[in-house]
């Protein structure tokens, strides 16, 4: 992978050994220099099959001083025979997102729009936030991002626990999608997924939803991504 093909690089990261993930925010890594740091995990969820003991992690070190933890877990390598590294950052996907819609990037979007909006409130008590809006094209294109990062059997998975905020920005786009275009994009955070699907035993409802989005005409995009210590690629999208 070159430089060129990289939408995201990373700033040096520092390699180490998870030893625990806790209160949801903390995680306990020791550094290869046999430093044992306390670094601030971004994920809040479950974060299924991404907690195991032992396994190599990269951590990136902050230098301002307001920072309560210097460190932030960046990504973790999982698997055995094929080990891929999983983006672990939430802060990251919607920026990666928007260099890919600046670039174009995205084939079933590009060409559609000449300007991207984020964060963009909407709705008639204009509470609700969806993360892009697309303009200049025949219709604006609603976007949400979910990022995804469970794995069952090569298949990524979103949810991965019950998400009423996930549920509520579903229904926001079925609610959408008779006015305007609007997308569910999958940030799929690992490369090893040929498919995707929706966590159907970890929120009954979200899958419901899910489906019902498809129907009405909500574009589902599962985007696949790869993670290095050195940046982030996209792959294109996956099926589902």
């Amino acid at each position: 992978m070159t430089t060129e093909t990289r939408l995201y690089c990373y700033p040096p990261l520092i390699s180490g050994i998870l030893k625990k993930r806790y209160k949801r925010f903390l995680a306990d890594i020791e550094l290869e220099t046999g430093e044992l740091i306390t670094a601030h995990c971004a994920n809040t969820g479950p974060m299924l099959g991404l907690c195991s003991v032992d396994s190599r992690v990269m951590v990136s070190k902050s230098n301002n001083p307001k920072r309560k933890l210097a460190y932030t877990w960046e990504m973790i390598e999982v698997g055995e025979n094929n080990p891929v590294w999983v983006g672990i950052n939430t802060a990251l996907p919607n920026q990666i997102v928007k260099l890919a819609l600046q670039k174009q990037l995205i084939p079933e979007l590009a060409g559609q729009y000449t300007q991207i909006k984020s964060e963009v409130k909407f709705g008639h008590d204009g509470k609700s936030r969806i993360d892009f809006v697309l303009k200049g094209g025949d219709s604006d294109i609603y976007i949400e991002v979910k990022n995804t990062t469970l794995a069952e059997n090569g298949v990524a998975l979103f949810p991965d626990t019950e998400t009423t905020r996930g549920q509520k920005h579903l229904q926001e786009l079925i609610n959408l999608c008779s006015t305007t275009k609007t997308v569910m994009l999958y940030f799929i955070s690992r490369s090893d997924c040929e498919l995707f699907g929706v966590g159907e035993k970890y929120d009954r409802t979200y899958a419901d939803l899910f489906y019902q989005a498809m129907e009405k005409g909500v574009k589902i995009l599962p985007c696949r991504f790869e993670i290095t210590p050195k940046g982030v690629k996209y792959l294109g999208t996956i099926n589902h």
